[in-house]
């Protein structure tokens, strides 16, 4: 059993800007291409029920590409979940592939602003605990920061799935346009990495070719 299954893998949504949320992949944690490909030869859960499978999900693996120009402050806004203004280290990536895009944020708040910003954003259902690290999870999403996954953490971690669309829709279920059922939903993992401060790990899929994507700074033409 994974430890870190989600209570709520089926839940997806809309994303911003253009682009359209997939359901929340089954195979595991998906945690990009590379992730996907491991999990799926890991459970037997190929393409057509044989090993070739995995060559055409690595051969999609070659046309990934992290999108230049991706910041915390536009990757916030694509997940619809704010950073506090007391977080430290804000990173942001976005990797582009054929199959379906990944958003990535992190940052670390103090444990008593982590507490707070848990509250804020509650998950569907409760904040959850793995039972063992993952050990099977090829570093690949955070270690683009050098980080390591979430999920081969164990002690001082909480993750959950968050709808940050559900609350809002939930305030008045019967306004005109509302639909509770397309709440946009992040996975995301809470770790008390110190004994003083937590990191909040933020990882999103979407459909490939969200638009628009950040325009990457031009280069000043040198004379």
């Amino acid at each position: 059993m994974n430890p870190y299954q989600a209570p709520e893998d089926g839940v997806s949504g809309t994303g911003g800007a253009g682009g359209g949320r997939r359901p929340w992949l089954v195979a595991g944690v998906a945690v990009g291409v590379l992730t996907l490909v491991g999990a799926l030869v890991a459970t037997g859960r190929l393409p057509g029920g044989t090993d070739d499978g995995g060559d055409r999900l690595a051969e999609q693996a070659a046309d990934a590409r992290w999108a230049e120009g991706v910041t915390p402050e536009w990757m916030s806004e694509q997940m619809g979940l704010d950073i506090p203004v007391t977080a430290r280290s804000p990173r942001a990536a976005y990797e582009v592939t054929s199959r379906f895009d990944t958003g990535l944020l992190t940052f670390t708040l103090t444990r008593v602003e982590a507490e707070a910003y848990l509250k804020e954003h509650p998950p569907e259902g409760d904040w959850l605990e793995p039972t063992s690290a993952q050990t099977d999870v090829p570093p690949h999403d955070f270690a683009h920061f050098g980080l390591p996954e979430p999920e081969t953490l164990k002690d001082g971690m909480r993750y959950g799935v968050v709808c940050p669309g559900a609350a809002e829709a939930a305030l008045d279920p019967h306004a005109p346009g509302v639909d509770t059922s397309d709440a946009s939903c992040v996975r995301l993992y809470a770790h008390a990495y110190t004994p003083t401060r937590t990191r909040i790990y933020l990882r999103d899929h979407y459909e490939p070719g969200i638009s628009p994507l950040p325009t990457p700074p031009s280069s000043t033409p040198t004379g």
